[in-house]
């Protein structure tokens, strides 16, 4: 129905009371900085690396001005059409940062987004990046566990209801808990995540990529430490894992057949299994809300009496309600084919 001249009227009057409030009280995002200029309704969002597109899409994808690598052919049917069409913009974090502030500004986004640590190295960033550009550069809590209060930290910064999005977080984070605790701490598995197309890259206890098993209880066999760690075959066996969570298919194909990993009691119980990866990791890569998904299934591999759901069922609502795309029957045979 057309506005009429009284409600466009109506609403701009309320648009300039929002920014202007914004102007007396600027945002903050969750690093505690000041977002000065950020202003509703924001149309344009730059995401600074994978885990920010990732959050940014299942929120608001048509403010999503691009990915930070290209969504893949495989990727595609996954995701709302338009949205996987959008081009690489590449990533001002992490690994490889691959975009340059000239290209940034020439997209002209409303925002800059960053979903990760908000230690100080990404802080100094965040402010070098906003005071070069002149655009607001919001810093979200990327962490598993605040994934409720940083759907709605970015509600408040972009003016959209985070609410539907929290509480499905809130309510899968908080059913994993309630089944976690009721297993005994000696009762629960040791593990270990392997990552690369041999497996002997690992992450240790306090990473971020192994965030999902800790939130399941798992003990991690590589110890603690946080980050990445390279490690050996003989690593592995002495640390007889009762389970592994393997992210490449060939590696665990290799490793099924390999005598030195058949030695571990995973292998020897086949509790080898590979995290599904479409269109995006469910445990580890990229570490962002994709890994909602991946907290049933590790619930199912880990504790099997705990989690009696369908996972096929799971993933289909999951993905309707992040991903804006209901799987059919095929759909989720690929997403589960190399699963065990």
């Amino acid at each position: 129905m057309p506005l009429d001249r009284r409600s466009l009227l109506t609403g701009s009057a309320a648009f300039a009371l929002a920014n202007a409030a914004r102007a007396a009280d600027p945002p903050r995002d969750d690093a505690g900085r000041t977002l000065d200029g950020l202003r509703t309704p924001v149309a344009r969002v730059f995401p600074a690396g994978p885990p920010a597109a990732i959050l940014l899409y299942t929120f608001a994808p048509e403010l999503l001005l691009g990915w930070p690598r290209a969504i893949r052919p495989s990727e595609k049917p996954y995701l709302l059409p338009r949205a996987a069409d959008l081009p690489e913009v590449g990533r001002l974090t992490g690994r490889g940062n691959t975009a340059n502030l000239e290209s940034v500004l020439a997209l002209k986004p409303d925002l800059i987004l960053d979903v990760g640590s908000t230690a100080e190295t990404y802080r100094s960033l965040a402010d070098r990046v906003q005071g070069q550009t002149g655009i607001p550069y919001a810093l979200l809590d990327g962490r598993l566990a605040s994934t409720p209060a940083t759907y709605r930290s970015l509600g408040r910064l972009i003016g959209r209801d985070a609410e539907p999005l929290a509480a499905l977080s809130q309510s899968t984070l908080a059913t994993m808990r309630e089944r976690v605790a009721t297993v005994p701490e000696d009762r629960r598995p040791r593990v270990y995540l392997a990552r690369g197309p041999r497996g002997l890259e690992t992450a240790r206890a306090g990473s971020i990529n192994v965030e999902a098993l800790a939130l399941m209880g798992a003990a991690n066999v590589a110890g603690p430490g946080g980050g990445l760690a390279q490690v050996s075959p003989e690593d592995v066996v002495a640390w007889a894992p009762d389970v592994v969570v393997a992210l490449d298919p060939a590696f665990a194909a290799a490793a099924r057949q390999d005598p030195l990993w058949q030695a571990t009691p995973a292998l020897r119980a086949n509790r080898l299994h590979v995290s599904p990866s479409l269109p995006f990791g469910w445990v580890d890569f990229p570490p962002s809300v994709n890994r909602l998904a991946g907290l049933w299934w590790l619930g199912k591999v880990l504790y099997p009496a705990l989690f009696p759901e369908d996972i096929r069922a799971v993933a289909r609502d999951l993905y309707g309600r992040l991903y804006h795309v209901t799987p059919d029957d095929p759909a989720l045979d690929r997403v589960l084919a190399e699963t065990r």
